[in-house]
């Protein structure tokens, strides 16, 4: 281990050199005085190639973080988040402020700093974390180059002035008193999350929306909350009082178990809502507006998904009875083009297997034969080999305690097993369930109800994969590549992530791969799909994100997500298991 004076007379020395001298600098560089040990962990190949890897470690007198933000598990998280946005915002004006213009006017990426410091959700990243007492935050640099020259006196100025002086500044006795109360209440803001996420179950609810969050967002693809929004107030017979730690008691609807169904014209914010609740599973930034959104941690957002990869997942109790064909056996179904039903289905199973609390359903973007079967179909169609969702939600929370939560805007037929039913009018919510049941006794439809042939809560076969399908070599080398949120490498396959809602950060996919690339070295064969996630999750739980893998770009996921996307894998197989259901 170097001083950050030995950096800067190396760098220096360096200067002229050609590019892979920057190899030198890899390793441990301190600052004893100012509590401050900079790592550089992996030093690009070019200054055209991905930014070199660094890491910061601040001392408890460095970073100075009065001991009650971090006092629980929930703060550190919340404030190591805090402290990474911050130190994004500081390095923003690096170029212009600090002196280090012309590392950014070199070849490449040179003099550029990354941070991944997230968007409206905080969550848990390998970029920022608490070892103890130390503070490690993470970071990519572009290392200055003229052509595949190294710039030694321009990378020294970047790592040995500026980004120490950055760092001196995110010390808590350089915050302004208002900068003090804007990281007391972010932090205190997400313990609040918990603490409400908490009492959901105790309280018999799904989720709560506090009076006068703002749900619609600026665009389809913006997390901005739209200006002028209409805010959101909950209907008099929905509203609940939840305690909190630091905000008193707070007022706002109450969603609660069973089956709710959310309806209304079009446009008038059913799917708003549903996304905000699907959204709440994670805490929010403040002045994102659906801060105050919190659902239950097991709630879990479905989707049709057409021609994705089913492997063995046993249906028969959604789909059974299917014509002579290859994979028909929907005891233990498979297919590398499932419809929007089978896909479906098989997203319902693998939710519950997983051990999802609340399934949340949007009529718009799921195929309508799972969802219902009216009556002049059934007359029309004697034999059906699908048993709808509608005729399985009231013995799933009756028997397993999982809720259904629908947007539905042309299935009138739920109306009949619905305990809760909320219309949404100009962005306004009405319970409506009292009226609900009056047109369902005025407009009989005959519908028949059709007895599942199989209970969906009763326990799947195990699935057992064999720890080579998580196998993350291309040829001799290892490739793990997410392409943004929705596409994920892993070696030879290509993974679709695209309808899974509930991931919100590129950096979540990337951590997928990583995971799943951990399995293929040191997960336990013979485990199920669950245990295996299972098995990783609790690995980065006592490790941190960094052990998984060394990137500054890891963001924590939940197990239904890291399990949905097991079981979308292609290159997914099973062990031998002679059993059958």
């Amino acid at each position: 281990m170097g001083t950050l004076r030995q950096l800067d007379r190396t760098l220096a020395q360096l200067d002229g050199n050609s590019y892979g001298a920057y190899k030198r600098i890899k390793g441990a560089w301190v600052d004893e005085q100012a509590g401050l040990e900079l790592h550089v962990d992996h030093v690009q190949g070019d200054p055209f190639a991905s930014p070199s890897r660094l890491r910061v470690r601040l001392e408890a007198d460095a970073h100075g973080l009065p001991a009650a933000l971090r006092s629980n598990p929930t703060r550190r998280k919340a404030a190591a988040d805090y402290m990474l946005r911050r130190l994004a915002r500081l390095l923003g004006g690096v170029g212009s402020k600090r002196g280090s213009q012309a590392a950014r006017s070199g070849s490449g990426k040179s003099g550029q700093m990354w941070v991944d410091a997230g968007g409206a959700e905080v969550l848990v990243r390998s970029a920022g974390c608490f070892d103890g007492e130390t503070l490690q935050l993470g970071l990519r640099v572009g290392l200055p180059a003229r052509g595949r020259r190294v710039l030694g006196r321009a990378a020294a100025l970047l790592l040995t002035q500026a980004l120490p002086e950055a760092l001196a500044e995110l010390g808590w006795s350089r915050f302004s008193s208002a900068q003090r109360e804007r990281a007391q209440a972010f932090v205190d803001l997400v313990e609040d999350h918990a603490h409400v996420q908490a009492q959901l179950a105790e309280r018999g609810l799904v989720a709560f929306v506090r009076d006068g969050a703002v749900l619609p967002r600026a665009a389809g693809d913006s997390a901005r909350p739209l200006p002028g929004a209409v805010p959101f107030e909950s209907p008099a017979s929905l509203r609940v009082s939840l305690p909190t730690l630091h905000h008193g008691a707070v007022e706002g609807m109450g969603l609660p178990v069973g089956v709710t169904l959310i309806t209304g014209a079009g446009f008038h914010g059913k799917t708003t809502l549903l996304s905000a609740i699907a959204r709440g599973v994670d805490p929010h930034v403040p002045g994102d507006g659906r801060e105050w959104v919190v659902s239950a941690p097991g709630a879990v957002k479905l989707r049709s998904e057409d021609g994705r990869s089913v492997v063995e997942v046993g249906l028969s109790g959604l789909i059974d009875d299917l014509p002579g064909a290859a994979g028909a056996d929907t005891r233990r179904f498979s297919t590398t083009n499932a419809s929007g039903s089978t896909s479906l289905a098989a997203a319902v199973v693998e939710s519950l297997e997983a051990k999802a609390t609340a399934l949340l359903f949007d009529e718009d973007s799921c195929a309508t034969n799972l969802l219902i079967r009216d009556a002049r179909m059934q007359a029309l169609i004697e034999a059906e080999t699908i048993t709808p969702l509608i005729d399985h939600v009231r013995p799933l929370h009756a028997d397993a305690g999982v809720s259904t939560v629908f947007v539905i805007g042309g299935c009138g037929d739920y109306l009949e097993v619905a305990d809760t039913v909320i219309r949404m009018d100009r962005y306004r919510a009405t319970e409506i369930t009292a009226r609900a049941r009056e047109i369902v006794a005025q407009h009989p439809t005959g519908r028949a109800v059709q007895e599942p042939r199989r209970a969906l809560a009763q326990a799947p076969h195990p699935r057992r994969p064999a720890l080579r399908s998580f196998d993350p070599r291309r040829g001799q080398r290892e490739r793990v590549r997410a392409r943004g949120l929705r596409e994920l490498q892993l070696g030879e396959s290509v993974l679709d992530l695209g309808a899974l809602e509930q991931l919100v950060d590129d950096s979540q996919a990337r951590a997928i791969g990583a995971m799943l690339a951990w399995l293929h070295e040191r997960g336990r064969p013979g485990s199920s799909v669950v245990e295996l996630a299972e098995q990783v999750l609790a690995f980065v739980d006592r490790r941190g994100l960094y052990a998984l893998a060394p990137l500054p770009e890891l963001a924590g996921v939940r197990s239904f997500e890291l399990v949905a996307a097991i079981n979308r894998l292609r290159s997914l197989s099973l062990e031998a298991d002679e059993t059958t259901d």
